[in-house]
């Protein structure tokens, strides 16, 4: 039974990073893509971890799913954070706005 409910929740983690994949394709500017990159595939690792975990029934596999998650849950908004920052950076740049310029009102 727990065979089962292990493949199922991997499944529907695919799934999640599927949608995400087909989102950064789809989507228009850098910052949705960075969006559907780092908050769908966050939850789209966790949950096929947490299927991972349900199928290995071993506490060696499920002391590394949490140090995987907890990395991740700790990394991956700094990497949002700096992407976003890169492409305002960006987008600032090609506009002709200096450094010194306020981006709110870009």
């Amino acid at each position: 039974m727990m065979s089962l409910l292990g493949w199922m929740v991997c499944g529907l983690g695919s799934v999640l990073l599927l949608i995400a994949a087909i989102g950064i394709l789809r989507l228009p500017d850098a910052l949705a893509r960075q969006h559907a990159a780092t908050k769908a595939v966050t939850l789209a690792v966790l949950v096929f971890a947490l299927g991972i975990g349900l199928l290995a029934q071993d506490p060696a596999w499920t002391g590394r799913l949490l140090a995987l998650a907890c990395i991740l849950i700790l990394t991956l908004p700094l990497a949002s954070h700096a992407l976003a920052r890169a492409a305002m950076r960006e987008r600032m740049r090609g506009s002709g706005l200096g450094a010194g310029s306020d981006p709110v009102n870009y």
